[in-house]
């Protein structure tokens, strides 16, 4: 677990997530323990941090629950988090091994004794990253906190000046004089940041000002502290006026960091924040960053950009690693080792040299499609964020590693404009939209979007999910089919574009190339649940997951295994509904699935399952149409309106009047309720020639009931 004090106080788990310690006396307590730095605190010192003047009527019992609070938080957040907490004859202690301000201390003490100016500069950069606001924002006024936030602000200070007489040497003092300006003004006393500041001036041909900030100094230290300038600081002003040759500044040629970055072939749409969020990631605390997402989102190409603008942050290089050319079953964590020393120029042979040579270095490694060899990549990245401190690894996959300290950031599909849009420079304002156009225009001369197209390329964005490498492959077919045929023939998506790309790789050249990349790995239970989702329109509840995918060799505890897997390897999306999470895939996913139903020969089997829990559902509400049950039975249908009307258009279509007439007869209230008498009206006419048994009449009275009641 996690601890930030530089800033607001706040605690992430060892996966990154955020814990939140909502009650102020909890909160509280925990930055008092924190501001002790793992001493014990007496009961009675907390006592007195939390209540001050004003206790409670029991104070040792008050804080004996505000511990054991602060206790399931912990434990609540992640297991074990409870021990953290422990108490003992001399008082209460927090066992907290991971704080920010301890990576920052340990971070400037490694610049102190680094001897290169760059990468002197490199760490304190690591460093001072890590602060988020003033130390202990939250409670910096409280005196448990106030000699934690002096020492640790005079800590950053020293930090700042030391930063800026490195980064002097490396030449950069144009850049620095805005900067130590903005200090001095907030510090003006600090000699340090003055003498700093009257460099870069000198450097940059200032030679008055720099004499004029010495003069303002020495009348504010007699002024105030009664003190005259330090001989250090005065023996600077003479070598200033005798223009000193020591004075000038080095000759540093430009040098940028090694890197064997691929060029991408074009320019990034629709992804600029993203990126932004990956390059400050990447020079946070975090040392690991995963893009997880569905194949063909754009993890790669999002991956390219983020660390072609970190290049710079890294002085020991930026390398990228693809992985994709490793076998999926036979790689090794020394065939990874292999590829990433082969991105480095070193030969095969010295691969474990080359890993040992990261160990005191400042580099990024990019380990680009790491899904079919999951288990031989973070072995290796294991091992290198325990051996190599100044090493990031930036990876792209479609699941987690898995390690303890990852931060996962999902790749969406690019935004799709909204239903019902036809205006052309509205639909621009979609990214999805924006990349179409211009692939499309790229692949046939003369395209551009307008009236005449707007609806028809709004229907191939949405129909495609936003999906990069599905809207290039679509545009691609613009040439030949136009933009309005090829949005009507997207039901066949899979034979329409199959047409293989050249020079990306195989799993790239088609789309169903791209889903197949998935689906090979999956196990019989992943790919049973898979293709059984395929069923429902617009997601699903975890309960009709568990109803329609389990059976024929499929346990109801395999599918909430299965579906969690699924999750984390992007091919299925979860989402937050009225009920809680709703599962769904993303339309070729589905269509995908629904294909490899049929192969399995399962999909009548499933349909029937799907219609009968449907069915079972609308009569449910139908039972609780009264009472508080009510409005949450209403927002459950609302949310399964695309399921219930596939529902009874299978069953009406496989035959089954029966069941459509039952499930017309549960919704007829709901139509009613909601307005749509119409659908009520055409539904029951469905059923009604699906079923004309005359033990059915009396479901036909009560639904004619509910569509025409009686007005006595």
């Amino acid at each position: 677990m996690r601890f930030g004090v530089l800033g607001p106080l706040e605690v992430w788990t060892g996966c990154g997530r955020a814990v939140r310690v909502p009650e102020l006396k909890v909160r509280m307590l925990l930055a008092a323990l924190l501001a002790a730095e793992g001493r014990p605190v007496s009961p009675g010192r907390l006592i007195e941090d939390l209540w001050a003047a004003e206790p409670p009527g029991k104070p040792a019992g008050a804080l004996r629950v505000k511990v054991s609070q602060l206790r399931r938080a912990m434990e609540e957040a992640e297991p074990g988090g409870r021990g953290l907490v422990e108490s003992g004859p001399a008082g209460y202690l927090l066992k907290a091994g991971d704080v920010d301000a301890r990576s920052f201390q340990d971070l400037t003490a490694r610049a102190r004794r680094a001897g290169d100016p760059a990468a002197r500069a490199a760490l304190l950069n690591d460093a001072l990253a890590l602060w988020r606001g003033p130390a202990f924002a939250d409670f910096g006024e409280d005196a448990f906190a106030r000699a934690a936030v002096t020492r640790l602000e005079e800590e950053r200070l020293t930090a700042l000046e030391e930063l800026a007489e490195a980064r002097l040497a490396l030449g950069e003092h144009h850049a620095l004089i805005a900067e130590l300006s903005a200090l001095a003004e907030r510090h003006p006393l600090r000699e340090r940041t003055q003498a700093g500041l009257m460099r870069a001036l000198y450097r940059a041909g200032r030679q008055h000002d720099a004499l004029e900030g010495y003069r303002r100094l020495r009348v504010r230290l007699r002024d105030e502290l009664g003190l005259d300038p330090s001989p250090e600081l005065d023996a600077l002003h003479q070598a200033i006026l005798r223009q000193d040759p020591a004075l000038r500044a080095p000759a540093v040629p430009p040098v940028r960091p090694p890197a064997n970055l691929p060029v991408p072939p074009d320019d990034l749409i629709g992804r600029d924040a993203e990126a932004g969020e990956v390059v400050e990631a990447l020079a946070g605390a975090f040392r690991l960053v995963t893009l997880t997402g569905p194949g063909g989102v754009g993890k790669t190409r999002l991956a390219l950009e983020a660390a072609a603008r970190a290049r710079d942050s890294f002085p020991d290089g930026t390398f990228w690693v693809e992985l994709s050319g490793l076998p999926r079953d036979t790689a090794s964590p020394e065939g990874v080792a292999e590829a990433v020393a082969a991105a480095m120029g070193v030969r095969d042979d010295d691969a474990g040299r080359a890993l040992e040579e990261l160990a005191g270095r400042r580099a990024l490694l990019v380990l680009d499609n790491c899904e079919h060899v999951i288990e031989p990549v973070a072995k290796l990245a294991d091992g290198l964020l325990r051996s190599a401190p100044g090493v990031r690894i930036l990876a792209t996959a479609r699941e987690p590693l898995g390690l303890s300290g990852e931060l996962l950031r999902v790749v969406p599909p690019l935004e799709a404009p909204a239903g019902g849009d036809r205006d052309p420079e509205a639909l621009r304002r979609a990214a999805s939209v924006r990349l179409f156009e211009a692939r499309a225009s790229a692949a046939a001369p003369g395209f551009a979007l307008d009236l005449g197209n707007a609806a028809a390329v709004a229907a191939i964005c949405r129909r495609l999910d936003g999906i990069p490498l599905a809207l290039e492959l679509a545009a691609a077919r613009v040439r030949a089919l136009g933009a309005v045929q090829l949005a009507a023939r997207l039901d066949d998506r899979f034979r329409l574009l199959g047409t293989g790309r050249r020079g990306v790789p195989e799993r790239q050249r088609t789309l169903r190339a791209a889903i197949d990349w998935s689906w090979e790995p999956l196990d019989g239970v992943e790919r049973a649940v898979l293709r059984r989702l395929s069923v429902h329109a617009a997601g699903c509840t975890l309960e009709a997951a568990e109803e329609t995918c389990s059976g024929d060799g499929v346990e109801q505890a395999e599918v909430v295994d299965a579906i969690a897997r699924l999750v984390d390897r992007s091919l299925v999306v979860m989402a937050d509904g009225p009920g809680g999470p709703r599962y769904r895939l993303l339309e070729s996913v589905a269509a995908y699935a629904l294909e490899r139903l049929g192969e399995a020969g399962e999909r009548e089997r499933v349909q029937h399952r799907h219609d009968v829990y449907y069915t079972l559902v609308a009569e449910c509400a139908e039972a609780f149409r009264e009472g508080h049950a009510r409005r949450r039975w209403l927002a459950r249908l609302d949310a399964d309106t695309a399921n219930l009307r596939a529902a009874l258009e299978s069953a009406t279509r496989r035959g089954q009047g029966d069941l459509a007439l039952r499930l017309t007869r549960a919704l007829a209230w709901y139509w009613i309720e909601r307005g749509r008498p119409g659908e009520a009206g055409r539904s029951l006419w469905a059923a009604l020639t699906e079923s004309a048994d005359a033990h059915r009449l009396d479901g036909l009275a009560a639904a004619l009931r509910e569509l025409a009641p009686d007005p006595g």
